[in-house]
C-alpha cells in the first residue's frame, strides 16, 4: 500500500498530534509544538517505511518537541511590564482547558501514559516505547493517572 500524501497525513493526524500537545505543555505552547512536530516530520516523512505506525510516529516526535519546548521554557524567563491576573482564553474551549488542568495536576509519567494512550490513540506498547519502561508500567501510569483524574473531577466517592 502506498503512503499517503503529507497533506493527508496532516488533515488526518494533525488534530490528535495538537491534543497530545495540548495536554503535555498547554494551550499556550500547543500550537508551536504542533508546528514544530510536522516540520520535522514532513523532513523526514519520505525516509518512512510504508508499513509504519504514522500516528505513533507523530506523537513520538510531539513528544520530543513538546519536551524541547519545555526545555527552553526553563532555562529563561520573559520580562513583562505587568503580570496578567488570568491567562489568556483566545478562543480555546473551556473543556480543553480544563483537561489542561487535571492532567498538569498528574505526576509526569501519569499525564504523558494519559495522553499518549486517550488522547493519542496509541496502545500501551507504544506508549512505552515513548516515555520509557515496560508495557505493564505504561498501562499502570494510565490507569493510575485516569484514577486520579476520576479522583479529583468527583466521579470516584
Amino acid at each position: 500500500m502506498p503512503k499517503l500524501p503529507f497533506e493527508e497525513v496532516v488533515a488526518l493526524h494533525g488534530p490528535t498530534v495538537l491534543r497530545v500537545c495540548r495536554a503535555v505543555v498547554g494551550s499556550v505552547d500547543a500550537d508551536d509544538a504542533w508546528s514544530d512536530t510536522f516540520l520535522s516530520a514532513m523532513k523526514a516523512y519520505p525516509q518512512l517505511p510504508t508499513d509504519a505506525n504514522v500516528e505513533a510516529w507523530l506523537v513520538t516526535i510531539a513528544h520530543r518537541k513538546a519536551i524541547d519546548i519545555t526545555r527552553r521554557a526553563a532555562r529563561g524567563s520573559v520580562p513583562v511590564a505587568e503580570i496578567p491576573h488570568q491567562a489568556a482564553r483566545g478562543g480555546t474551549d473551556d473543556r480543553d482547558l480544563d483537561l489542561f488542568r487535571s492532567l498538569a495536576a498528574l505526576p509526569q509519567k501519569q499525564r504523558f501514559a494519559v495522553t499518549y494512550h486517550y488522547l493519542g490513540g496509541l496502545p500501551y506498547r507504544e506508549v512505552a516505547a515513548v516515555i520509557g519502561g515496560s508495557v505493564e508500567s505504561a498501562r499502570r501510569a494510565s490507569a493510575d493517572g485516569i484514577a486520579n483524574l476520576r479522583r479529583t473531577q468527583g466521579t470516584i466517592q
